[in-house]
């Protein structure tokens, strides 16, 4: 195990309630004839993370019967219906006593992003002033990795469905851009027409 895998925990935002799904929680759609957040997990496993932290919300206990997220530590969001903003806080707050160095967050409506892109990411921590995003053709996107220094900073500004995006337009010049765009496919599972991309 290297040391960046020991002092970076993963943090999958699982909560949404899929409002423009119908009301289908995305975490539990289906991708690969599993639970989707159970991929999403697996995903940040694969890429190097020891320590998983998948943040729960709409429908938490079919979530819990029906994924299989052995060795994850389950973060109840009482607040899901406000927005990300409430699941990155509880994200967060759940990972502050574990002495990790930073969070390498992730969204479980992304499949096309797989260990390749959250493994680039994750190398790209030195310490924990660290802020890192994964790039496609140039443009931020996830999953984005945030030291420990900044986690009371962002927590502060993560609003409704915002989560981390007015942190860090604030913070642009200080994050390390990683790009991913030869390995990974940033789309979102959001609406019904995007239901094509699970397979």
């Amino acid at each position: 195990m290297t040391e960046n895998e020991q002092q970076v925990a993963g943090l999958l935002l699982a909560a949404g309630g899929g409002r423009r799904l119908g009301g289908r929680p995305k975490a539990l759609l289906q991708h690969r004839g599993r639970p989707l957040v159970e991929h999403a997990a697996g995903v940040l496993h694969a890429a190097g993370c020891t320590r998983v932290h998948v943040v729960l919300g709409a429908r938490a206990d079919a979530v819990r019967e029906q994924a299989e997220l052995e060795g994850c530590v389950l973060v109840e969001n009482p607040e899901w219906e406000q927005g990300m903003g409430t699941s990155l806080r509880a994200g967060l707050d759940s990972l502050a006593g574990t002495g990790v160095r930073a969070a390498l967050v992730s969204l479980v409506d992304q499949p096309g992003i797989g260990p390749e892109a959250a493994g680039r990411v994750l190398a790209a921590y030195r310490d924990e002033t660290s802020l890192v995003s994964a790039a496609y053709d140039g443009v931020r996107g996830h999953p984005v990795l945030f030291g420990r220094a900044h986690w009371a900073d962002i927590a502060e500004t993560a609003t409704g469905d915002r989560g981390a995006r007015a942190y860090l337009k604030a913070h642009e010049p200080a994050i390390t851009l990683v790009e991913c765009g030869d390995v990974a496919r940033p789309y979102d599972i959001d609406t019904e027409a995007d239901l094509v991309h699970l397979e």
